[in-house]
């Protein structure tokens, strides 16, 4: 069906990007709960909307990361509205208007779902390999290994700096703002492994927030298998009671058998796709991503 009427695409209010969160709750995303707020801070001028008529029918996230990178996610159109090429409208302005804010070369991903994956190539955007959410059931007190237990601290006493840093090795930009803010949100729990080589330095670092639906982790970063486990260990006493929800690229092997020794169960999925260079990340390090509305 071809647009008859007229589609304003503009910058959100603050208000409705909790509208946004909204829609992708009843989407089954399952997003933080204060996401809103914090994907707000990291950049305001990243939501856009799609109006129609004076009522918002859709909208998306298209984040810049000081222009040096971009980020394509949230992207939503209303149920009774789609099919009508309001949703093509609305990507193909976000795709422009991000291009706009970003330094000449940077590249832009997204997590798309997997039945958009063509369309996404169509508009340039090329795969990279799979994102996937796994679940598991937190139904008593983790036992903890003291070996590694010891070097774990809560984030807000490591070094920023040093946080900055690690955190730079597995996503494409420095993102301190974002940082900040995420590792200090209320109802979630932040840790970092400091001195696994017994050289002080950071060895991986992991955030688990509450959900709509129990709880998510992400990110878990992690030098090696050993320490992504005893992050994971203490981040999951956070979620006891209810189901621990983490995404897994699939190019990671270690990570991909960390969720199969730990029988968590796959529930969802996302390709990881690309507009410009592939970013050259440390892979073997992600065993969680953060997000897939941010990156």
């Amino acid at each position: 069906m071809v647009m008859s009427k007229e589609l304003e695409i503009r910058n959100m209010k603050r208000s409705e990007v909790d509208e946004l969160v909204a829609w992708a709750a009843r989407e089954g995303w399952n997003p933080g709960m204060h996401d809103a707020e914090l994907f707000w801070a990291t950049d305001p001028e990243a939501f856009i909307a799609a109006e129609l008529e004076g009522e918002m029918i859709g909208g998306g996230a298209i984040t810049s990361y000081n222009g040096e990178f971009g980020f394509m996610g949230f992207f939503i159109v209303r149920p009774e509205y789609r099919g009508q090429g309001f949703g093509n409208t609305l990507w193909q302005a976000r795709r422009k208007r991000l291009l706009e804010r970003l330094l000449p070369g940077a590249s832009i991903g997204l997590d798309g779902v997997f039945d958009m994956q063509d369309y996404y190539a169509r508009g340039g955007f090329a795969f990279s390999h799979r994102d996937m959410r796994f679940r598991a059931e937190i139904t008593d007190r983790p036992v903890t290994s003291k070996d590694y237990d010891k070097f774990i601290l809560p984030l807000t006493d490591v070094s920023f700096d040093q946080l900055l840093d690690y955190d730079h090795t597995c996503f494409p930009a420095e993102r301190p703002n974002f940082l900040r803010a995420w590792i200090s949100q209320p109802d979630a729990l932040a840790l970092g492994y400091i001195g696994y080589m017994d050289d002080g330095k950071l060895n991986g670092y992991g955030v688990v927030r509450r959900c709509g639906e129990g709880c998510k982790i992400g990110p878990l970063f992690a030098d090696d298998a050993k320490v992504a486990e005893a992050i994971y260990t203490r981040l999951a006493e956070f979620a006891v009671g209810g189901p621990l929800f983490l995404d897994v690229p699939e190019n990671n092997p270690a990570a991909m058998a960390f969720v199969s020794q730990h029988e968590m169960v796959e529930v969802f999925g996302c390709a990881r796709m690309y507009l410009g260079e592939a970013p050259n990340l440390a892979h073997e390090r992600i065993f969680g991503v953060t997000t897939f509305e941010l990156g």
